[in-house]
């Protein structure tokens, strides 16, 4: 199918429903399933729900406040409590799975109460990748509607843009248990250090970036054309103080530069493939 086949396809689907909660965070995918379920039911038929937690930077929330309220929908904040599972926090492989199917949980439960059908913004390159999470999403039977549609990740962007979103070109959104290598515990503590970390990043204007979390040392993702610019000073010399003072003692640049999922490139091809 075309581009535009695809997002009719993605209007008739959603069309369909009388009532939508979109699990919504802000990100590229959700913002558009959000925009085309307003665009097809009407704001008032769309309720867009975002969790919060540690995890998740109060950055993002607060964009993803700023959305809803462009969209004239109402936005419903959900707390959620991924610190208090212990399969979490061990952060094996399948950390993800046992996340989603919590958190998944709590939002059907939400959706129930208002009797809307719960929607997430899956594409169709997550099955490319290892996403136990969604794994958790089918056994929870939640629909898919961009997946459906058959849109990938660069489709979902160039539509976006088409319909004049501001997050067409925003880096991919992953909850900071991302930056823990698997088999790292994962505290308050050391969400605390990545959060603080990359908010400073953002706050230089870097716009697609990762701060990885490996004990006393933070390897630093950036996209190769900031490259040059991070190890420059005086902003290296600040990034050096900056990182310090957040716990890090040695700090690194990944010279393969920012990448989704870069923790996943150690699984065996069993696990990963």
């Amino acid at each position: 199918m075309t581009l535009d086949e695809k997002y009719h396809h993605l209007q008739k689907i959603l069309a369909e429903f009388d009532s939508v909660v979109i699990a919504f965070s802000g990100g590229v995918d959700s913002t558009l399933l959000l925009k085309v379920a307003c665009d097809q039911l009407g704001p008032d038929n769309v309720l867009a729900l975002t969790a919060t937690s540690p995890i998740f930077p109060g950055y993002e929330i607060e964009q993803s406040s700023k959305l809803a309220q462009l969209f004239g929908v109402r936005q419903q904040l959900l707390s959620s409590d991924e610190m208090a599972l212990e399969s979490f926090v061990e952060n094996g492989p399948r950390r993800c799975y046992h996340c989603k199917h919590s958190l998944f949980s709590q939002f059907l439960s939400a959706a129930e109460e208002i009797s809307g059908t719960l929607l997430d913004g899956s594409n169709l390159d997550d099955l490319d990748d290892y996403r136990p999470g969604r794994e958790a999403l089918n056994q929870l039977q939640l629909r898919s509607p961009l997946l459906e549609a058959e849109l990938g990740k660069q489709e979902i962007r160039k539509l976006s843009r088409q319909l004049g979103l501001s997050t067409w070109d925003k880096q991919p959104f992953a909850c900071l248990a991302t930056r823990f290598p698997y088999g790292t515990r994962i505290t308050a503590e050391r969400i605390q250090q990545i959060d603080q970390c990359e908010t400073w990043l953002r706050l230089q204007g870097f716009t697609h970036y990762r701060v990885r979390y490996h004990d006393q040392l933070a390897r630093i993702e950036v996209i190769e054309k900031d490259i040059p610019r991070l190890v420059k000073d005086p902003l290296r010399q600040n990034l050096l103080e900056v990182f310090k003072l957040n716990g890090f003692d040695y700090i690194t640049l990944d010279l393969q530069g920012y990448r989704s999922g870069s923790m996943n490139e150690v699984l065996p091809e069993s696990v990963n493939g």
